[in-house]
């Protein structure tokens, strides 16, 4: 098949679990011989050496500019209160990538189209129709919302997530109706997005999100003390979620543990570093490229995530990494997590807290806990072994 394979985010490197999803998507259907064509969105800053990389696997690789500003938002998010389009969705539809659709769409005939991620389905529901249309859902979009309302402080913010989640669910549902296929990464988030009575005759499918343990060896960690986050602190559930432990979690865990260091690590932490560094022995690096060195000192991996929906792929690389892990229901949802076994699971701040000092000071339990999450993956997330169900998704 020719297939026209279309991400919102550029697929390479391997630093976010959106790029790892799509990755290996798009190797996999190239190994089993399908030719994929990619029209991604790209941020300012990205090199054109990644770009280069992916021409490697694809057939061929078109790509438009995605810049956001303040006043856009501003506009975007006017425009969405004053119609049903989720603002999430509003803005990143751009002219620049429709046309660009078009014209790839009119260089040569496609056999399928397949939309990664819910930003990129209008793309895929107007305008083009190749023989089948795929639509990967890598989470239940509106849960994101509506679960960050549960938690936000400010009345107006709870308001317009509730009214933000409301319109995302109607979206979501329409356009899964009308793609050919869905593809979901859980069973939670199929069954979220279920509409009783429906029948799809088979069309979905799960198939969850899978790495390479291959090339992510176990991390050697001979005098681990860092409690570590590791994510983009841009996305807000993220955000959030680390606020909420460095101001309820760390003091409990800092003043237990005098040698431990909490140790967060992702881009875009600007606007929060300030309030987030004042807090006792807090390191905040930013964007790192190769975060080796900080995962060689990590004693305890944590995802205090309270809103979110899909899977948490930093609990797919902490597992390969030989990492253990603490995290909440939610950071654990979608994934084979057992509590004790290869992750500790806790909601509430004073659990967190008992959870992450007992790893911190119990290095046989710990040790465990990395051993069997390190086998998890190898099990239960190889993708050269869990990508064998696209072939049904892209059956003729």
């Amino acid at each position: 098949m020719h297939i026209l394979f279309m991400t919102q985010v550029l697929p390479f490197p391997l630093d976010a679990g959106p790029k790892i999803r799509a990755y290996h998507v798009i190797r996999y259907l190239a190994e089993a011989g399908h030719k994929v064509h990619l029209l991604s969105f790209v941020r300012p800053g990205e090199s054109d050496e990644h770009v280069e990389s992916l021409r490697r696997l694809c057939a061929s690789v078109s790509t438009v500019p995605l810049v956001r500003s303040r006043i856009g938002n501003v506009r975007d998010g006017i425009r969405s209160v004053l119609t049903t389009t989720p603002f999430l969705v509003l803005r990143d539809q751009v002219a620049a990538m429709r046309d660009k659709l078009h014209q790839v769409a009119a260089s040569r005939s496609f056999d399928a189209l397949h939309a990664d991620q819910l930003w990129m389905a209008p793309y895929g529901m107007n305008g083009v129709n190749p023989g089948l249309r795929v639509l990967d859902q890598h989470n239940a979009v509106y849960l994101i919302p509506r679960r960050m309302a549960e938690h936000h402080p400010n009345r107006v913010a709870r308001t317009l997530l509730r009214n933000e989640a409301v319109k995302l669910e109607a979206f979501e549902r329409d356009a899964c109706r009308r793609f050919d296929r869905v593809v979901w990464v859980t069973e939670e988030d199929r069954k979220a997005l279920a509409t009783t009575g429906e029948n799809r005759g088979g069309r979905d499918a799960v198939i969850p999100i899978a790495i390479d343990p291959a090339i992510q060896a176990v991390i050697k960690r001979p005098q681990p003390f860092r409690v570590t986050f590791l994510g983009g602190m841009h996305w807000p559930p993220n955000m959030e979620g680390v606020s909420w432990f460095v101001e309820k979690v760390w003091p409990l865990v800092a003043r237990a543990v005098p040698s431990a260091v909490l140790t967060l690590v992702g881009k875009e932490p600007s606007r929060k570093a300030p309030s987030l560094e004042q807090a006792q022995r807090v390191e905040v690096t930013g964007y790192v490229a190769d975060p080796h060195r900080y995962l060689a000192e990590t004693a305890v991996f944590i995802v205090p995530l309270h809103a979110g929906a899909g899977m948490r792929v930093k609990i797919l690389d902490a597992w390969s990494w030989g990492l253990p892990i603490v995290s909440t229901t939610v950071g654990a949802e979608g994934l084979k997590a057992t509590h004790g076994e290869n992750v500790l699971i806790a909601d509430t701040a004073e659990a967190f807290a008992d959870s992450v000092i007992g790893v911190l000071r119990n290095r046989r339990m710990a040790q465990r806990l990395a051993d069997n999450g390190r086998s998890t993956v190898e099990m239960h997330y190889d993708w050269k072994n869990v990508y064998r169900a696209w072939d049904q998704v892209y059956q003729s």
